[in-house]
């Protein structure tokens, strides 16, 4: 049996990955220092918890030398854009920094093999749509430019000792698992979908509208979302390809269809059946207009198409979770 390390698997896309791994077949250890991450996500008996930071590098040699992997995924990295522009250096810290210190432990185990967590803000303002990986990459807030950087170092250390890599470039990850076991759980949480089950669920006063005035068709933010089970397949797929000896590859992982942040209020009416408050604001700082992707590369070299992401399913996902999480609260 396979072993995968999952760094960061107690997160939201990373745990919904650890299940379809051990779904997949494979033993499945999951590192991660909790920051983020949280303990009560890793819902399968088979799976390995250590609690440990990977910038932690005497830590992260002694587990390697302790345990055999066969591949590893990162996905312990900062998310948060607007954080990123108001604190850059904590980014390039952890983003890059303590991921290099990780991947030198990996080197010196020999462990080859890496998919990494990337996303579309590596490719900043674009002028076409959907957006393909021959886009050129300039990213536009220091989140985007520190995944880049970490592409970089990924091609580098393929030249220097052999690295294979997948760089799955996600754009937006929503809903949650389809039994409601796991899904987001950010503190403070800043993505779309959830802030807007909460303010249909009465636990904020409205869902605020940052910026009516884009070049898109209703004036708001445009945005491919990807529901987290088709991203978590992804990476199953990129492990597949890296165990089976398959190049190193760059892809997008996205449906290819957008949709607004008032498109995505009004389908979250239908979905709950209420009534969703909503303010304006003015755009925030590192925003692009929009972002879709051309999912070509991965549907060809992956084999990977996304089933449960109909924006419908997404949000009915995401609410069903929202309200258990709300009743235990």
């Amino acid at each position: 049996m396979k072993h995968i390390l999952v760094a960061g698997g107690a997160g939201y896309i990373g745990s919904h990955t650890v299940r379809a791994l051990v779904k997949a077949g494979y033993k499945v250890t999951v590192l991660d220092n909790l920051e983020y991450g949280h303990e009560w996500a890793i819902v399968d008996q088979s799976v390995t918890l250590i609690k440990e930071d990977m910038g932690d590098i005497a830590k992260m040699k002694a587990m390697f030398q302790t345990e055999t992997f066969d591949a590893v995924i990162n996905f312990a990295g900062y998310i948060n854009v607007g954080e990123s522009v108001k604190d850059p250096l904590k980014y390039y810290e952890n983003n890059v920094g303590r991921a290099v210190k990780f991947l030198q432990a990996m080197q010196e185990a020999k462990v080859d093999k890496l998919v990494f967590s990337s996303t579309c803000a590596t490719y900043g303002e674009i002028e076409t749509t959907p957006i393909t990986e021959s886009e050129s990459q300039h990213p536009i807030n220091p989140y985007g430019r520190s995944k880049l950087v970490y592409e970089y170092v990924l091609d580098d250390c393929e030249v220097a000792w052999g690295l294979k890599s997948v760089c799955l470039r996600y754009f937006n990850a929503c809903g949650a698992s389809a039994d409601a076991l796991i899904g987001e759980a950010h503190t403070p949480e800043t993505h779309l979908i959830p802030l807007v089950l909460e303010a249909a669920l009465g636990e904020r006063e409205h869902i605020t509208v940052y910026g009516t005035d884009y070049p898109t068709p209703d004036g708001t933010c445009v945005r491919d979302y990807i529901h987290v089970d088709d991203l978590a397949d992804a990476h199953v797929l990129a492990v597949n390809r890296l165990l089976e000896g398959g190049s190193s590859l760059k892809c997008n992982v996205g449906t290819g269809t957008g949709f607004s942040v008032k498109e995505i209020i009004e389908t979250a009416k239908r979905v709950t059946g209420k009534d969703i408050p909503v303010a304006y604001g003015k755009r925030r700082e590192g925003d692009p207009p929009e972002l879709v992707a051309n999912p070509t590369l991965a549907n060809t070299e992956l084999n990977w198409t996304p089933t449960q992401s109909n924006i419908e399913n997404v949000i009915r996902s995401a609410w069903n979770w929202a309200k258990k999480v709300s009743a235990s609260s």
